[in-house]
């Protein structure tokens, strides 16, 4: 029966790969809202594969390997397809490099997920996450159709894709989601999520992308401090991140 504990993540992965698929050619058929939401859609299996894999036992590195592929695909692929199938007519014959950027970002931050997979990056993201980068995205397109009905202030949107690009290969910490709720941290975290998921339930279309826009800002605006904290404890010789214990040591926060 153990070797077939992989199959239960692996159908969530698979789920995730076929949403991008057709997120893909609905995106080329001009359905654009509905390739929106099978990426939408393939975000949430794809964060319940990773939580099936251990709550099943079936986690493995062959299953990281997958799990990156179907993201390239749902968040690299799939909305860099989306946004020139959107003909963002500001940029006229060279909207096409700025899927170009997305795409080669979105490969880069992936490759460096499955390095850290067993280090850092289980604790916090080192960078932000391809998939919140690609559902933010989507759901800014959503948020438009909803009260405009079409793509408006595409600059925006622009503007979010080199963000996002530049995030997802930053050193730029966002948390993830808490593996256990012992600490206090970690159950305020649990708080926020149920919190932030209700308000969506009651208007999706017009309250994501607030949800997740506050996300990434919250992770700027973090590491806007932590560097001021960095740069003022180089003047007066006290980096930040360390603090004195009651012996009179130091360590790491």
């Amino acid at each position: 029966m153990s070797k077939y504990r992989g199959l239960f993540p692996g159908t969530f992965t698979m789920g995730n790969v076929v949403c991008g698929f057709l997120a893909i050619l609905s995106a080329f058929e001009g359905n654009i809202t509905t390739a929106c939401w099978f990426i939408i859609l393939a975000g949430f299996l794809d964060a319940l594969d990773g939580k099936v894999a251990r709550l099943s036992g079936g986690a493995s590195q062959f299953g990281v390997e997958l799990d990156s592929l179907a993201d390239f695909l749902s968040f690299g692929v799939a909305p860099a397809t989306l946004v020139y199938a959107i003909k963002i007519n500001t940029l006229g014959k060279w909207a096409w490099i700025i899927p170009i950027v997305y795409i080669m970002a979105a490969a880069y931050r992936l490759a460096r997920f499955n390095l850290l997979a067993d280090t850092d990056e289980k604790k916090d993201f080192v960078g932000l996450p391809v998939p919140s980068a690609s559902v933010t995205i989507v759901s800014f397109i959503i948020f438009s159709y909803y009260l405009w009905g079409g793509l408006e202030y595409a600059e925006w949107l622009i503007t979010m894709i080199v963000l996002f690009a530049f995030l997802m290969v930053s050193q730029v910490q966002y948390d993830s989601f808490p593996e256990s709720f012992d600490t206090v941290q970690n159950r305020i975290k649990l708080v926020v999520l149920v919190v932030a998921g209700i308000i969506v339930i009651f208007k999706p279309r017009l309250l994501l992308f607030p949800m997740l826009a506050l996300y990434i800002l919250f992770g700027m605006a973090r590491e806007v401090y932590r560097l001021f904290h960095a740069g003022v404890g180089r003047v007066t010789g006290r980096p930040y991140g360390r603090r004195k214990t009651d012996r009179g040591d130091s360590h790491e926060r």
